[in-house]
């Protein structure tokens, strides 16, 4: 997997929205119980706060 700064924008922005819908079907998934790996959240909340930062550095 290349890493972010490798990307464009747009691939950022698409791998942004990804990570975001992931992180929401996780909570939902938390609130029904139907999740047992619970790193997945980090993960996925570490993963968007690095796209942002990698975005925010370019503007």
């Amino acid at each position: 997997m290349a890493t972010h700064k490798e990307k464009s924008n747009k691939d950022l922005i698409k791998m942004l929205n990804e990570k975001r819908e992931t992180l929401r079907k996780f909570r939902f998934g938390i609130s029904g119980s139907k999740t047992r790996d619970v790193k997945e959240g980090k993960n996925a909340r570490k993963e968007v706060a690095q796209i942002l930062t990698q975005l925010n550095s370019r503007s």
